[in-house]
């Protein structure tokens, strides 16, 4: 009996990839003049490799353990945007943070919420869609240059939809310690949609800044928010990147960082995970240049059944340069975790040094971890570690607790909390790290009420 080869997955999506390419349609009658760009002949060998290739399934070895098609099935609609409030903004503003804003909601820039008080000379602090528009030279250079979208469907179908989203641009020589914070805000649209925020960050030659990226939602509704941000380091430059997403327990997230290292550059991520009922974040890290420094720091905290997948790639392709990474993972309910940590070190890579951990608390008998730290060497004068750990609490420490009159789920916040604090601790800016703290909390009072789910 001889098998039949099974389809691609073009192939057997149809449905799932006509409804994209119809909205593709819509939307490039929208463009009007700008369907010319240089910019438009991107988004559409981005939306044909999308075509061809369709969502990933199980089948892939990069999404084995994530199952997408409950985002490939979902019918999106277009429309305008939902209404938000002053009150709303505010919500969603941390506390005490003296800072430039940027606000879109579901998924379009809002200018009447933005706050763009003062720009580095030479700078810019602005949509990308109006960076573009305007012929902005750092933006037009970069823009879609630095993130694979032949080698990501969802980085292929953001690309197809690129639009609008948050460009940042530090010039050379720059200190900018004021930070800038970028907000993604999801109203209660009834009607589930999809936003394609495309975000680009440029540092120039010895600048430094701190950029704070948020995603959350003013309901429990469900949508897509499939992001790509590309931040692109010139020599010398410094860069703070907090990422913290807290979307809809029913949303869908999937986003996309591209990092683009030169020489002597230093790149920190801190990355929160804590809402979305199907998330996935990928950060690729390439060191172009010696003497660079890259730090990945990473905290996912899951209930009910979620589904949070992190996949890291840290490319050392050239010599002196030094990577670290801390990702952990706080999973209660029936949630599920995934950790995926590749360090490639090229043949020239010498003098490499690449530490990674993994660590994982389970605080329900039902919660799952899937974890796979993996080094590729090609180079023989190298320092690379590597670790994973998946475990409960201490049951030793909750009884000394205990003991002390602590009563008992208060005692497994304090440990849980301890174990959180080592990468809230990284955020160097003070009240996003408060508010951070504060939303941990919060997370673990809310998951003890959903654990039964």
């Amino acid at each position: 009996m001889v098998e039949k080869a099974a389809k691609p997955a073009g192939e057997r999506q149809g449905a799932q990839i006509e409804q994209y390419l119809s909205a593709f349609r819509s939307f490039e009658r929208g463009l009007n003049g700008e369907s010319a760009s240089p910019i438009h002949a991107v988004r559409k060998e981005a939306i044909a490799h999308f075509a061809s290739t369709g969502f990933p399934t199980t089948h892939d070895e990069e999404w084995r353990f994530t199952d997408v098609q409950p985002i490939a099935r979902a019918p999106y609609a277009a429309g305008t945007p939902g209404t938000v409030s002053a009150a709303d903004i505010a919500r969603w503003t941390f506390a005490g943070l003296d800072a430039n804003r940027l606000v879109f909601v579901d998924g379009e820039f809002s200018e009447r919420f933005s706050t763009v008080r003062s720009v580095p000379s030479g700078g810019a602090i602005m949509s990308l869609a109006r960076a573009l528009t305007s012929g902005d030279a750092a933006a037009l250079r970069h823009t879609a240059r630095h993130a694979r979208y032949d080698q990501d469907a969802f980085t292929a179908l953001n690309t197809g939809f690129l639009r609008d989203g948050a460009f940042v641009h530090i010039p050379d020589g720059v200190s900018w310690d004021e930070p800038i914070y970028v907000l993604y805000l999801a109203t209660g649209r009834t009607v589930p949609f999809v936003a394609h925020p495309r975000n680009l960050f440029v540092a120039g030659r010895n600048s430094r800044c701190f950029v704070v990226e948020r995603y959350a939602a003013l309901a429990e509704n469900s949508y897509f928010t499939n992001a790509v941000t590309e931040v692109v380091l010139a020599e010398g430059a410094v860069v703070e990147h907090d990422k913290v997403q807290e979307e809809s327990l029913n949303a869908f997230h999937v986003g996309s960082a591209h990092v683009s290292m030169a020489a002597k550059s230093n790149y920190t991520s801190n990355s929160f995970a804590m809402g979305g009922a199907i998330v996935r974040n990928n950060i690729t890290s390439v060191m172009e240049g010696q003497g660079v420094e890259c730090t990945l720091n990473g905290l996912s905290l899951s209930t009910g059944r979620q589904h949070i997948d992190n996949h890291t790639t840290i490319d050392h392709a050239t010599a002196h340069c030094n990577s670290h990474e801390l990702y952990k993972s706080i999973l209660d309910g029936s949630s599920r975790g995934v950790f995926n940590g590749k360090i490639f070190v090229r043949k020239d890579a010498q003098k490499t040094d690449a530490k990674q951990t993994n660590k994982t608390l389970l605080l329900s008998d039902l919660a799952t971890i899937d974890t796979k730290p993996q080094l590729e060497i090609f180079a023989d004068d190298v320092k690379c570690t590597h670790g994973a750990t998946v475990g409960y609490l201490d049951a030793e420490a909750v009884f000394y607790l205990r003991s002390r009159g602590i009563g008992i789920e208060l005692a497994r916040d304090i440990l849980t909390y301890a174990f959180a604090s080592d990468v809230t601790g990284r955020v160097k800016i003070e009240p996003v790290r408060a508010a951070l703290d504060r939303l941990i909390l919060k997370q673990l009072h809310e998951g003890r009420r959903l654990e039964g789910l």
